[in-house]
């Protein structure tokens, strides 16, 4: 596919972080056609993969780095969080749905992840860290709704 426009984006690992990536993406999404409720679960998949890493896989130290690469192509944005972290132990099981290593998290980041964008893809290396890819093509909620609806 053609690229129209890319950025990257690099940020400490603070919570302050998660909100500027998240308003970040989408406005730099909203070049594209897509609807407001596409923006809003863009902003929350990046949310929770940002929320991941510093949570996760920093385990709360602010002075670690997330990198963000989003890509524009004519049809779709791409997205990639990664971080440098601790990286997920068995990913297998950190993608089923309640699955989290904290008591006080419900487990749920991925399946929004998964759920809201047209593409999920997550590579982990216990000691190495994580790299999440997503995918949000324009325009398909209107290609799921048929004409009579």
């Amino acid at each position: 596919m053609r690229l129209i426009n890319q950025m990257k984006l690099e940020f400490l690992s603070i919570t302050a972080n998660v909100a500027f990536a998240r308003v970040t993406v989408a406005a730099f999404a909203s070049q594209l056609d897509f609807t407001l409720a596409d923006l809003e679960e863009i902003k929350v998949a990046v949310s929770e993969a940002v929320g991941n890493s510093i949570i996760h896989g920093y385990e709360n130290a602010p002075d670690k780095f997330i990198r963000i690469i989003a890509a524009l192509m004519p049809e779709e944005l791409e997205i990639i969080i990664e971080d440098d972290g601790k990286g997920i132990e068995d990913l297998n099981k950190a993608l089923l749905p309640a699955y989290s290593t904290d008591a006080e998290r419900l487990g749920l980041g991925f399946v929004f992840m998964k759920s809201f964008m047209d593409g999920f893809h997550v590579e982990s290396v216990p000691g190495n860290g994580t790299k999440v890819s997503l995918c949000k093509r324009v325009g398909t909620r209107l290609a799921q709704v048929s004409p009579e609806q």
